[in-house]
């Protein structure tokens, strides 16, 4: 969604346009905060310009702002609306450091920290090529069979793209370069299965969001909203890859000698046991957590246990574990930061109470509007005007339209499909995203208007879909 930003000069320099654009931000950013300041002396009880911090941050996200930037400045103009004082600042701050919001993010940090402990005790390594070993590497189609199923199951666990697809892509791309598959190709493969893995993740922090969101265990996901998607992604995928390898073939878009060789050595013995520890750590966990319908809490425990065990199974010390889990972790902390900022702008958002005046003025009208008419505009709506990462457009719809959906009579069911079409649909398209781009980056591609163009060939069978979904859940 940075398309407006210009472009950099090759030397990494600020461009004179680039600066302009800088102040220009930063000039209306401040005006919209002097604004709320403005809106916090003359407002007294609820009012609709309490939305202001959600409008800044989205615009803000939209100019290509780095994200925490854009929460920071969204969760000042809340603060200035509201004009608590320090103590009651500090209490809210506080507050939010043991809201749900912010549990997601850490969650994130520390499937962070287990994705490091699983390639640094080979368990990543073996599972990768496990899974290509079962699909073969005798022909092009098996190994991009088994590139599909190996990113799927590894993204599924991890619970990110970019962390997975940085353990994944050096063993894959020496082997499917062998076989001449393109570097157009490989990337696709990235996105489609990468994104079907994120879909399917126990313990990936958008999903945690939408079940707490619409208050439903992880099989209820995956019925409603997940499974559909994961089973587009790599079958309507799956013959769009094949045109991709055909018409990039013929493009001669083959990697260099140099990147065909290089792939690890393998696993040493005892991190097969670690794999068989790991796997059944996970398992068990997922196991626990649909029969007993667990909350946000639960990857708390298992993410740092999972990796614990799976260290020890390996015979690392506890502190090369800890060394390593920290290592990972640390690489995602402003996750951490950026939820525990959005928690505490939610709450002050509560306080200013910006959706009791908009329900008084537009209730009927909400009242009478039909479930499957609003859950594909509000579907729509996250899809295109909510940017961010997946977790936080989950939290920020559910925020802006969640007590609407109740109004409206909107199920758990229906709303799960809108929170993941919303959150993950814009991987796809219509603009370029974080995933996207580290698809294409692992896969050392460097075509975008060729990668928008496949994503759009899944986003719009995609949106079909969901739509049809909607209309029969609704």
């Amino acid at each position: 969604m940075n398309s407006t930003t210009v472009p950099a000069r090759p030397d990494g320099a600020e461009t004179s346009g680039q600066r302009i654009q800088r102040r220009l931000i930063g000039a209306a950013t401040a005006g919209m905060v002097i604004g709320c300041v403005a809106v916090g002396f003359v407002s007294d009880g609820p009012t609709a310009w309490g939305l202001l911090p959600i409008v800044l941050y989205t615009l803000l996200c939209l100019w290509g702002v780095n994200i925490l930037l854009a929460t920071v400045a969204a969760l000042l103009s809340a603060f200035a609306i509201l004009q608590p004082s320090p103590l009651d600042a500090a209490t809210v701050l506080t507050d939010g450091l043991a809201d749900n919001v912010t549990a997601i993010g850490l969650i994130s940090v520390l499937g962070a920290g287990l994705g490091e402990v699983l390639r640094t005790t080979g368990v990543a390594s073996l599972l990768v090529r496990g899974v290509m070993r079962v699909m073969g590497e005798k022909s092009g189609i098996a190994v991009i069979i088994g590139m599909m199923a190996a990113s799927l199951i590894t993204v599924a666990m991890l619970g990110t793209v970019g962390g997975s697809l940085a353990i994944i892509a050096p063993i894959l791309i020496p082997i499917a370069a062998r076989m001449g598959i393109t570097r157009a190709t490989i990337a696709v493969i990235f996105l489609y299965a990468g994104c079907a893995g994120l879909a399917l993740g126990p313990f990936a922090g958008s999903n945690i969001a939408i079940m707490e969101a619409a208050e439903v265990s992880y099989g209820q996901y995956l019925l409603h909203g997940a499974i559909p998607l994961a089973l587009l992604s790599v079958t309507v995928g799956y013959f769009i890859i094949l045109w991709v390898q055909k018409r990039s073939f013929a493009d001669q878009d083959f990697y260099s000698e140099a990147e065909t060789v290089g792939d690890e050595p393998p696993p040493a013995v005892r991190s097969r046991f670690a794999t068989g520890v790991f796997v059944a750590g996970l398992v068990a966990f997922i196991a626990y957590a649909m029969m007993n319908e667990a909350s946000t809490a639960l990857p708390l425990l298992a993410l740092p246990s999972i990796a614990l065990l799976t260290a020890l199974a390996a015979g690392q010390s506890l502190t090369a574990t800890v060394t390593h889990f920290c290592r990972g972790a640390g690489a995602y902390v402003h996750l951490f930061l950026l939820f525990w900022m959005l928690a505490t702008m939610f709450a002050l958002i509560d306080r200013i109470d910006p959706f009791t005046p908009i329900f008084d003025a537009f209730g009927g009208q909400l009242s009478a509007t039909s479930p499957f008419a609003f859950s594909v505009l509000v579907g729509l709506v996250g899809l295109i005007g909510v940017p961010g990462a997946s977790a936080a457009v989950v939290v920020l719809v559910d925020q802006v339209f969640g007590d609407a959906a109740a109004a409206t009579g909107i199920s758990p069911a229906a709303w799960i499909v809108v929170l993941l079409f919303a959150s993950k649909g814009d991987t796809y398209g219509p603009f370029p995203n974080p995933n996207m781009v580290t698809c294409m980056g692992m896969a050392r591609y460097d075509r975008l208007r060729f990668m928008l163009l496949s994503g759009w060939m899944l986003l719009i069978p995609a949106a079909l879909m969901y739509t049809a979904i909607l209309f029969f859940i609704t």
